[in-house]
C-alpha cells in the first residue's frame, strides 16, 4: 500500500525531502498557498502534487518543514482542516524550534484530535542516495519510524517525550551556527584592523580543522542568514533565563545584519566571501 506524505511547503529542505520520498515510492502532497513561482518549480521537479489544505489531510503523515518563525503559524492555519478531517494524518513538526514552542504547536494540533510527534532534521537537504540527513523523532510514535524509513528517510526514534527532538536540534544548531557566527565576526574584526590575512594564516597553521570549517560554513551561511535569525531566537528561549541565553539573542542580531548585508550586497558579506572565496548556496 502506497504511503502518502504531506509536506507543508516546498522550500529547499521540503522539496528535497519530497524528492527523496517520491524516489522511494511515496506519494507526496504539498501546498503552494502563498508560495513563489520558484516554490512551484521545486515542487514539480521533486514530483510533489500541489493541493489545497483540505487535501493535505488525506496523507498518512504531515511533515511541517518551514523556517522556524512560521512553525506555529502553519499549525494554526491547518487546524480547521485537521479538525474537519474524518481521517487525520500524524502531524510531525520538523522545524528548528524550542521545546516550549513545539509544546505550543502540539497543543494546537492535539486540540483538533490529531496525533503529534516532535521531529528535528540534522544535516543538509537529502541528495541522491546519501544518508546524511537525519530525522530525529520523539513522542508516542508507534510504527511511524518504521513506515517513514520504508520510504527513504533516515529516521532515528528517541525514547523520549515531545520536546526531546527539538532540544537536540537546539543544542546542535547552537553549537554549529554559533561557531559560524563567532568565526565570522572575529574575522571581520581582524579585517577592520588590517590583520585579516595574519589571522587566517594563523588559523590555517594552528587550527586547520576549524579554519576548514569556516571556509565551508561561512560562505554557505550568508544566503541562509535570514532563516537563522528566528532559530537563534528559539535557542535563546531554549536556554531560558540563564546568562548564556543572551549570547544567542546577540547572535540572532548578528544574523540579521548578515542577512541585510547579503540582500543589499553590503561590505561585510563581500569581505567574508572574498576571504573564503565561496559563492554560497541558497
Amino acid at each position: 500500500m502506497t504511503i502518502t506524505v504531506a509536506i507543508t511547503a516546498p522550500g529547499n529542505m521540503g522539496a528535497a525531502v519530497g524528492a527523496r520520498l517520491v524516489q522511494h515510492g511515496a506519494k507526496v502532497l504539498t501546498s503552494l498557498q502563498g508560495r513563489s513561482a520558484a516554490s512551484a518549480m521545486r515542487a514539480e521537479a521533486a514530483g510533489m502534487v500541489a493541493v489545497e489544505d483540505e487535501k493535505l489531510m488525506e496523507a498518512d503523515f504531515l511533515l511541517s518543514i518551514l523556517p522556524p518563525k512560521d512553525a506555529l503559524t502553519i499549525a494554526l492555519r491547518l487546524a480547521p482542516a485537521l479538525r474537519a478531517a474524518s481521517r487525520k494524518p500524524i502531524y510531525i513538526d520538523c522545524n528548528a524550534v524550542s521545546p516550549d514552542t513545539v509544546t505550543a504547536i502540539m497543543q494546537v494540533v492535539q486540540d483538533t484530535g490529531t496525533s503529534f510527534l516532535d521531529g528535528s532534521i540534522i544535516g543538509p537537504p537529502p541528495r541522491g542516495d546519501g544518508n546524511h540527513t537525519k530525522f530525529y523523532l520523539s513522542g508516542p510514535m508507534g510504527d511511524t519510524a518504521l513506515k517513514l524509513k520504508s520510504v527513504g528517510l533516515n529516521v532515528i526514534p528517541l525514547d523520549a517525550p515531545v520536546g526531546a527532538a527539538s532540544a537536540l536540534k537546539m543544542s546542535y544548531g547552537g553549537i554549529t551556527k554559533g561557531l559560524t557566527a563567532l568565526g565570522s565576526v572575529m574575522i571581520l574584526a581582524a579585517e577592520r584592523y588590517g590583520v585579516g590575512d595574519e589571522l587566517n594564516s594563523e588559523l590555517a597553521a594552528s587550527q586547520p580543522q576549524m579554519f576548514a570549517w569556516f571556509k565551508r560554513a561561512v560562505p554557505d551561511m550568508l544566503p541562509k542568514a535570514y532563516r537563522w535569525v528566528a532559530e537563534m531566537d528559539e535557542i535563546s528561549a531554549y536556554l531560558e533565563e540563564r546568562p548564556e541565553s543572551g549570547i544567542y539573542m546577540s547572535i540572532a542580531r548578528v544574523y540579521e545584519d548578515f542577512a541585510a548585508d547579503w540582500a543589499e550586497e553590503r561590505s561585510d558579506a563581500e569581505v567574508l566571501m572574498k576571504v573564503f572565496g565561496g559563492q554560497g548556496t541558497a
